[in-house]
């Protein structure tokens, strides 16, 4: 946390009070002279490229989720700022600094890209703005690169996976292959599939790594059916994940079974059609979750924006409930920093995915659901494991 900030801010705002005096002899207080100013929510997520629909999703339930809870945060106006991060990890810091240091936001929202997300943390870390991670699931960025103002509210990339792991052992899967893209979020969510997977006895008979982000599958689906494994645990999003299943399919491996995070199938199962049919994902959310808050939340989506809503719409919308409870709880006063994150800890999330709390990482802790494309449409099969909290091993708070 920057205590010289808030000092700062607070040093600015008794002049400031003391100016008033002068001129009318009337000293307002400190939040009152703060209720004056918008609130400014900075969005660090791609609106260009293969992630520009994710980013889209976060952007739009977000901002839904203020709406619904009247437009404000703690009685203050919002300004929202946003920059295309390109899902660039290379200008991650120069595209977190046009928020943190050039507009001087409140509130950092983003990203998608892990790569980014790892670039992001750092500059966060330094200046003590308060920061939701509405996707990237990079585990450092609250396993080594934890902060007290670094929060998350969609998942990582290890704890998505992990539970599939059980669930191809259960199923009679004990000879897999693995593949995705290799940068950050591929390979932690392959190493937590593996973890599971051998702890119950299964074995991994080949790892398929492939640049980011190609989409160029056709040698590794002919080595697959060379390998005649029982089963494939991919990661691959967006249109990439699109791509690959109906590249998958094409290649006349469906006897194969094909499993991943829900990612491999989220917000581009139309697209990918008859392909995806009998694929199975493990993910912390639905969208066939029979609970009110899903069916309210999706029939307000689709009202709003005229599309289906999916797993990335969700966690922007429960990042705005994040912030919206911790605003609550300090009437909407930024400046008092510690107060507003420990509301933000003490947060209990009512989520479309179902309730969630934070675990001391700041990750949530939630459901992960088994499911199954059967029809065109996400079947939930059961629970694949309760309350999952990642492991978030090297953060220490101090």
């Amino acid at each position: 946390m920057d205590i010289a900030k808030t000092v700062t801010r607070r040093t600015i705002l008794q002049a400031g009070a003391v100016a008033a005096v002068g001129v009318s002899g009337f000293v307002p207080t400190r939040f009152a002279i703060g209720n004056t100013a918008k609130v400014k929510v900075g969005f660090l997520l791609p609106y260009t490229g293969t992630y520009a629909g994710l980013g889209e999703a976060i952007t739009n339930a977000f901002k839904l989720a203020v709406e619904e809870r009247g437009g404000k945060m703690g009685g203050r106006e919002i300004q929202y700022v946003a920059v295309d991060s390109e899902a660039n990890p290379a200008k991650g810091p120069e595209n977190t600094n046009k928020l943190v240091t050039g507009e001087n936001v409140d509130f950092l929202v983003g990203p998608v890209h892990s790569g980014v997300a790892l670039g992001m943390v750092k500059v966060v870390r330094e200046s003590g703005t308060i920061t939701v991670i509405a996707n990237a699931g990079a585990g450092a960025a609250t396993g080594p690169l934890c902060a007290p103002n670094i929060f998350r509210t969609s998942f990582t990339n290890w704890q998505a996976s992990y539970p599939m792991g059980k669930v191809a052992v259960e199923r009679g899967l004990k000879n897999v292959v693995t593949m995705s893209w290799k940068y950050a979020a591929g390979e932690e969510a392959l190493a937590g599939f593996e973890a599971n997977f051998t702890k119950h006895g299964g074995k991994v008979v080949k790892q398929i790594m492939v640049p980011f982000p190609s989409d160029e599958f056709q040698a590794n689906l002919t080595e697959i059916a060379s390998l005649k494994p029982d089963g494939v645990f991919v990661f691959f999003a967006g249109a990439g994940a699109l791509k690959f299943v109906k590249d998958y399919a094409a290649a006349g491996l469906k006897s194969i079974q094909l499993m991943g995070s829900g990612f491999l199938t989220d917000g581009v199962l139309k697209g990918q059609g008859e392909a995806a049919e009998g694929v199975l994902t493990t993910l912390h959310y639905a969208d066939a979750l029979d609970t009110p808050e899903n069916k309210a939340f999706r029939a307000a989506y689709s009202k709003s924006f005229g599309k289906e809503a999916d797993v990335y719409a969700v966690q922007g919308y429960d990042a705005a409930q994040l912030l919206v409870q911790g605003m609550a709880a300090v009437k909407g006063d930024t400046g008092a920093k510690p107060a507003l994150i420990d509301a933000m800890e003490k947060a209990v999330i009512k989520s479309p995915r179902g309730t969630f709390t934070l675990s001391k990482a700041h990750n949530p802790v939630q459901d992960f659901y088994l499911r199954q494309v059967k029809g065109g449409q996400e079947i939930v099969v059961g629970v694949a494991e309760k309350a999952l909290a990642d492991p978030a091993t090297g953060c220490k708070m101090g």
